[in-house]
Parts: structure tokens; sequence; C-alpha cells
């Protein structure tokens, strides 16, 4: 039963961590675009790099739920959340940007763990190896 439940939890921790990125992704197709090209460019990031950034955040989470390929997305994922953190949420001084600047170290710790250790039993990884 204990097995089940750990089972379980990383099953869940897995579509939970990545839920995020999923609909972040999904938003950002059709009318959330333009606007978040815009966003990016603001920020000096080039805008032609969202379609890399979408389908980071829409293949990336869809790695992780499934547990394929799981350590190398998740460190991807890890590095990608560090990276937005500093570009978009680097005005700490700001407490709604220091929030969301350690929401995303928050997030890129789960997904360092998650790299660690794997995507657990119930994966397509676990199936593979």
């Amino acid at each position: 039963m204990e097995n089940a439940k750990n089972n379980a939890g990383e099953l869940t921790g897995r579509i939970l961590i990545s839920a995020l990125f999923l609909m972040a992704g999904i938003g950002k197709l059709g009318s959330g675009y333009a606007a978040t090209q815009a966003y990016m460019e603001s920020m000096g990031v080039p805008g032609l790099l969202l379609p890399v950034v979408i389908a980071l955040e829409i293949g990336g989470a869809l790695l992780v739920m499934a547990g394929l390929w799981t350590r190398m997305t998740a460190l991807a994922l890890a590095g990608f959340t560090i990276l937005s953190a500093v570009l978009f949420h680097g005005d700490v001084s700001d407490q709604m940007q220091q929030i969301m600047f350690l929401k995303n170290v928050a997030i890129a710790g789960g997904f360092l763990f998650l790299a660690s250790r794997g995507a657990g039993n119930w994966s397509i990884d676990a199936r593979r190896a």
C-alpha cells in the first residue's frame, strides 16, 4: 500500500508541477501570442524566441506528465524557469516581482528534485528501463 501511495504521489507531483507550464504554453497560442511577444520584446528578449518558449512549455509539460525523458526535461525546465525569473522578475525591490521571482525559484527547485530522482514507477521512463 505504501508503494502505491508513493507512486501516486510522484505521478500527481509531476502533473501538478507541469500543469502551470502546459496552461501557460497553451495561453500563449492564439490571442495571447502578440501580447506575450510584445512583453518579451519590452524586456529585451527577442520575440522570435516565442515559438521555442511555447514548444518548451507545452512539450516539456507533456513529457514530464508522461514521465518520458523526465530527468533531461526537468533539468531544461528548471533552467528555463530560473532564466525567466532573472529576465522577467529581476526587480526584487518590487514586492510582487520578488514574489514572482521566488515562485520561479521554488518551481525550479521542484524540477531539480525531479531531475535528480527521476519520474518514479508510474512513468514511461520506468517502463523503458
